[in-house]
């Protein structure tokens, strides 16, 4: 913890004068939430909760108003227009579907696990590294027991938090010390106010007179920043912290703005807040004193590793860290020691433990019905799953054809995937949370933190790629002990995860068989589908290219008008250059390839530099080398190159052969002696003509080396005609037309 942040304790005056106007927000509040009378002022709060606490619309523009501005229009809209052209109604045929499930509908067995292997294992945790948390209880009757203010008791109240789950009472009292933590628990168990609120409550005493930015959240992804934003807020409604939300794809002149003002509580992503940290005017760090990573796990994955260390680096050494996920990897130890001092491990649950509420089901698909996978999927959602719920695909295209399948089918659905702007990404929850949609088609964007009250079923159309991904997309149902289901569709290829799944379930594991008859209709219907599915598409290809052609244009006018305004500003900077980036991401992409963790071979920025900086040093060494070991370097430097080429060429093993007799000393004065008779013969006339002729054949059919060889086997004949021919005379002269080995390595 830094030295500024003295906690001074706020005067009775300051929460006296403000427990008037909490008791008017009260009631203003009250009154805007009952709308329906006087009937609602008796209910307990914790029945009054109907909606999550995060409003994700007051964030940006409306998508309306965000097409209108880009001249484009929405898959919907599209989708709208097609159906009132289409002849055949399709939502009459889901309807006789429905019908005909009367007589055929799913049939629910339990599973039977083909083999009894063991799944995979956690690996072992290192306990020596964590202090001991023996005194730590995970049971508190209410939130007065944890030593809370009143304003943030009166929060918790008004969003009907009535009794701390298990790891708000371990992690609150001990948060409140100022330790590091490493926290883990299962999914829905309200991590997020388990690092909220002790946070907020140390707010309250910090130095009001310095403004600074003290407290950093960082999430992996941009709609769980704004989730755990829209909850700080929230909490902290009763108290004068300020919170400020530092995104992609938001404005980047408000949150500069934003920064600048100094906010007590900053929530980001890893990128964008490195961008701000560089590039932006009174941004820094200096009185940091809590620094929280959300979803660590995923945070240290392909994309985020150098930029997490990268902020570690530049917060101060003396802080509050601390650690969430709901499931602790291998790749977390690392951080964990670079990170942390002295932490306390608090587990509320095991990783891996399933809520008691879950229901878990697979739908085996065989290879004869894999093709109808689309097929399978609208079956279940036409008679099975109707509504709330949340259908994750394994890519955005994926994700997008569904979307266009389900409009032109008669569903109502909404799609969340990393190619949609922030605003529609924005609209899509709020769709969904005010359950204006149905269905939630979305990739692992939505799979971590989202807590949208409501949500009964999960449906993993693509198989996860492992256990970890499985638990955090089942997560996003049966939260805070309500009922949901998972449906997971496992192909011949996704065994090893289906055994993972039936370990950890254990006997709940439930296997469903959808009708064969429903899957033949809907497949005939996709095929019906499929030219209304490629003319959307056609038409979003040429919007966007439109929409690019635009752009250019108006860049190339802004360009031309505002020229010097342009140019003066500065040039952006950023913590690694782009060949470093492609080395991390090759490096990356290599691990996972073997099989190992990602957090492990990442090449991490600061490692990347000091490579660079080695590779430069022994270039300067190279340099200030004597004559004689450079040209031994370079000889050796052409004769790997000259291996590898002839390895490439597939070239004879008599070259090899003579390669490998001769050292390279010997090889790199031959060399150089044999350019100096050439050039000496040249400068005389003597071999224009059988120059001329050798260099043409040796550049057809020999190397560098034999060329030299040959020049220099006949330039020994010369001289030795010459020897025969002169006598003594030549004798003499000849014993200095050569110099020595050694005057030439002196030399």
């Amino acid at each position: 913890m830094a030295k500024s942040f003295v906690f001074d304790p706020p005067s009775d005056e300051e929460f006296d004068h403000s427990d008037a106007e909490e008791d008017e927000e009260d009631e203003q509040e009250e009154r805007g939430e009952e709308q329906g009378g006087k009937e609602e002022e008796d209910e307990p709060l914790s029945r009054r909760r109907t909606e999550s606490p995060w409003d994700f619309a007051s964030y940006s523009e409306s998508v309306a108003e965000e097409h209108v501005r880009r001249s484009t229009t929405s898959v919907d809209f599209k989708i709208s227009k097609l159906l009132e052209k289409r002849s055949s109604n399709v939502t009459p045929t889901a309807a006789e579907d429905d019908e005909s499930s009367e007589e055929e509908s799913d049939r629910q067995e339990d599973y039977r696990p083909e083999d009894d292997d063991d799944g995979t294992s956690n690996a072992g945790e290192g306990k020596s590294f964590f202090a001991p948390s023996d005194g730590a209880s995970f049971h508190a009757n209410s939130f007065m027991e944890l030593n809370l203010s009143r304003p943030l008791i009166r929060a918790c109240e008004a969003l009907g938090y009535a009794k701390p789950t298990p790891i708000q009472a371990a992690c609150i009292p001990l948060a409140l010390t100022g330790r590091d933590i490493c926290g883990s628990a299962i999914t829905g168990s309200g991590k997020t106010a388990a690092f909220s609120l002790p946070t907020l409550e140390r707010l309250l005493y910090r130095p009001k007179r310095d403004r600074a930015i003290r407290v950093l959240i960082l999430t992996p992804a941009r709609e769980l920043a704004i989730q755990v934003h829209s909850m700080i807020e929230k909490l902290a409604q009763f108290t004068d912290i300020r919170c400020c939300l530092i995104v992609g794809g938001l404005s980047r002149k408000e949150q500069e703005a934003a920064l600048r003002s100094m906010p007590d509580v900053v929530v980001a992503t890893p990128g964008r807040m490195i961008d701000h940290l560089r590039n932006s005017m009174s941004v820094d760090l200096d009185d940091l004193a809590v620094l929280i990573l959300d979803e660590a796990d995923r945070l240290l994955e392909l994309g985020f590793s150098a930029e997490i260390r990268e902020l570690v680096r530049l917060c101060p050494k003396r802080r509050q860290t601390m650690l969430f996920s709901a499931t602790m990897t291998e790749e977390i130890d690392e951080l964990i020691k670079l990170s942390l001092t002295k932490p306390l491990r608090l587990s509320a649950d095991p990783a891996t433990k399933r809520p008691k509420t879950l229901t878990e089901e697979v739908v085996r698909l065989r290879r004869m019905r894999e093709v109808n996978q689309e097929a399978v999927l609208l079956a279940l959602c036409s008679k099975t799953f109707t509504s709330k719920a949340i259908i994750f695909s394994g890519t955005k295209q994926a994700a997008h054809r569904l979307k266009i399948l389900f409009g032109l089918a008669g569903f109502k659905a909404a799609e969340l995937h990393g190619n949609l702007t922030q605003v529609q990404r924005l609209d899509a929850l709020e769709l969904f949370r005010k359950q204006q949609v149905d269905y939630l088609i979305a990739t692992d964007v939505a799979a971590r933190g989202l807590d949208i009250i409501g949500v009964q079923t999960v449906i993993n159309f693509a198989c996860p790629r492992d256990l970890t991904s499985y638990v955090h997309r089942v997560g996003r149902t049966a939260r805070a002990g309500r009922e949901g289901y998972a449906v997971t569709f496992v192909t011949d290829n996704d065994r090893s995860l289906l055994k993972a799944i039936a370990k950890r379930a254990g006997s709940k594991l439930k296997s469903r068989i959808v009708a064969e008859q429903s899957i033949k209709k809907w497949s005939e219907m996709i095929e019906g589908m499929e030219d209304q599915v490629n003319m959307i598409l056609r038409e979003e290809r040429e919007e966007r290219a439109l929409r690019k052609a635009e752009m250019e244009a108006t860049k190339a006018e802004n360009m031309i008008v505002h020229q010097e305004e342009i140019f003066s500003r500065p040039k952006k900077t950023w913590f690694i250059t782009d060949k470093e980036k492609k080395l991390v991401a090759k490096a990356a992409k290599t691990s996972l390839e073997k099989g190992k963790t990602s957090g492990n071979e990442v090449v991490s920025a600061q490692h990347a530099e000091d490579l660079k900086m080695k590779e430069k040093r022994k270039r300067e060494r190279e340099k200030n080398l004597p004559r004689k070991k450079r040209r031994k370097l370079e000889a050796a430097r052409e004769m790997l190159e000259e291996e590898k080429q002839n390895g490439k060429t597939g070239g004879g093993g008599e070259n090899k052969k003579d390669k490998s007799g001769l050292s390279l000393v010997k090889l790199a004065y031959r060399r150089a002696k044999a350019v100096k008779a050439v050039n000496k013969a040249l400068d005389s006339g003597k071999i224009v003509k059988q120059n001329q002729k050798t260099k043409k054949s040796s550049h057809r059919t020999q190397s560098r080396s034999e060329e030299m060889r040959e020049m220099f086997q006949n330039d020994m004949s010369e001289q030795k005609q010459k020897r025969h021919g002169s006598g003594g005379a030549g004798m003499k002269k000849s014993k200095h037309s050569f110099k020595s080995k050694s005057r030439y390595k002196r030399k």
